[in-house]
């Protein structure tokens, strides 16, 4: 059981939106604010065995149509862009500055692995500003500790995804420590264990350190949160 107050947000959330966000699984979010939207890491669809004993057994991500497509790496759970219409911009696998219809995105070079990727290979990290908040999406970041140069690269950010599960990413400790650093008011887990894939970690150790958390329904409002508080928010798991 995670340490901490537990909230359970309503399931019809009322009060302006700041942003929505909606879990579709594994990394994969889409997030809308002010009239424009973005999209992180969506997967396809795969057939059961298809992969050997790897279970991946989310539900199928909507054909949405959206501004912004981010695609961190080159792994099958991440990178299926033909998984949504055309998107009016795609940042894909890379780092730098890039112009896109919602503003500035800054992708950070990163690995996926511990090793300078020579296991697992690169690993882009984005950030992004939407609904008037800094958002940063750590992909299949695997590095055994954030580098200082990275760190500056990010900046402060309002809302953290960070992978949580271990195996091929980072684990509790180490996402605790990345929130940590860059004093994120929302952080939300990602790429963990749940009832649709078996290769993965759960979430509990990570939420056995969170002062706060926050179980919402699988797409919920960031105006849910408290104002003034660092947050660790668990949304549903989709097919849960």
């Amino acid at each position: 059981m995670a340490s901490g107050h537990c909230r359970t947000a309503e399931k019809t959330l009322g009060g302006a939106r700041t942003m929505r966000i909606t879990w579709y699984g594994q990394s994969t979010f889409h997030l809308q604010a002010a009239g424009a939207s973005a999209f992180i890491d969506p997967f396809g669809v795969f057939e059961k065995g298809s992969r050997g004993q790897l279970q991946f057994d989310y539900p199928q991500i909507p054909r949405l149509q959206v501004d912004l497509l981010l695609i961190t790496h080159e792994h099958f759970d991440h990178n299926a862009q033909d998984a949504l219409a055309p998107a009016k911009a795609v940042v894909r696998s890379t780092a730098g500055r890039f112009q896109t219809p919602i503003g500035e995105v800054i992708g950070v070079a990163s690995e996926h692995d511990a090793v300078a990727g020579t296991q697992r290979g690169p690993n882009s990290i984005f950030v992004f500003t939407l609904g008037g908040m800094r958002v940063c999406h750590f992909g299949d970041f695997g590095q055994s500790v954030l580098r200082e140069e990275q760190a500056q690269a990010i900046g402060r950010v309002d809302l953290l995804f960070v992978p949580v599960g271990g195996g091929p990413t980072i684990a509790a400790a180490g996402a605790h420590e990345i929130a940590r650093r860059l004093q994120a008011r929302i952080v939300v887990p990602m790429h963990y264990r749940t009832a649709a894939i078996n290769f993965l970690e759960p979430v509990d150790a990570f939420l056995a350190s969170s002062r706060e958390v926050m179980r919402m329904e699988n797409s919920f409002d960031t105006d849910a949160v408290p104002a003034g508080a660092t947050v660790t928010v668990v949304p549903e798991a989709p097919g849960d």
